[in-house]
């Protein structure tokens, strides 16, 4: 009967780093409410999720787009669900037509991508879906993402020439061992500068996606409004593992 002790173990993290949100936030002056924690459930099962849900918690965050269409339809519709992966052309429709509930796509990086998301929200008939650019601060080949040099220009086309889509802020996953440096999150802060400067619009309008679970902490105090945490709520990842 070891798994409810388990179970447990992710609420009680979870609150953890709330509090620990919470502290960087007032550090950098900001209200705790101006900070959403994503809960990353990616290769944990619904039921854990579910618990994590039961303590109060909504917003959640998948990787893959299968994964995220398996689970959704089990688990309660007032999630706000993040996808936070790759996103290929061919799941757009998928993703779109199988999670009504999907609240945002914070992996845009190309106008072709915009496009077709922008006209699937249409054809659905689904509420406009908010989108974050996302931008390669570490210059990484091996990273999605726009240049930092392109940020300004995709964020103009999807607040400009795609009406389904909510242009929301942007987006950065940091290093390939994901302990962003300073400099990463200085780069995104930058990048959000300039973005605003160009649509004509305040900061509070322009989230900073920024931070894991090594470092959420430091992202907030640099400005993040939206950090991403797997491992340190629910444990490590469980990948199937290859016979």
């Amino acid at each position: 009967m070891a798994a409810p002790a388990l179970e447990g173990a992710a609420v009680t993290a979870l609150r953890s780093v709330m509090q620990r949100v919470h502290a960087a936030a007032e550090r950098s002056a900001r209200p705790a409410e101006s900070v959403r924690v994503i809960a990353v459930s990616k290769t944990k099962p619904v039921s854990l999720i579910r618990q994590v849900h039961d303590a109060g918690h909504r917003c959640f965050g998948e990787n893959y787009v299968q994964e995220l269409v398996d689970k959704a339809p089990q688990l309660p519709e007032d999630i706000q669900w993040h996808f936070i992966g790759h996103l290929q052309s061919n799941k757009v429709k998928t993703i779109l037509s199988s999670v009504p509930n999907l609240d945002m796509v914070e992996s845009v990086d190309n106008e072709k991508l915009a496009n077709l998301l922008d006209r699937t929200v249409a054809n659905i008939g689904r509420k406009p879906l908010k989108v974050l650019v996302q931008v390669n601060t570490s210059g990484e080949e091996s990273k999605n993402g726009v240049e930092p040099s392109e940020c300004v220009g995709l964020a103009k086309h999807v607040k400009l020439s795609c009406p389904n889509l909510e242009f929301s802020g942007l987006m950065t996953i940091g290093m390939l061992d994901y302990s962003s440096t300073p400099e990463n999150f200085k780069t995104l802060a930058n990048c959000r500068a300039e973005v605003c400067n160009v649509l004509g619009i305040t900061e509070e309008q322009c989230e900073l996606s920024m931070g894991m679970s090594g470092d959420f902490e430091k992202a907030i105090e640099m400005g993040s409004t939206n950090v991403r945490i797997g491992s340190t709520i629910f444990g490590p990842r469980e990948y199937p593992k290859k016979n």
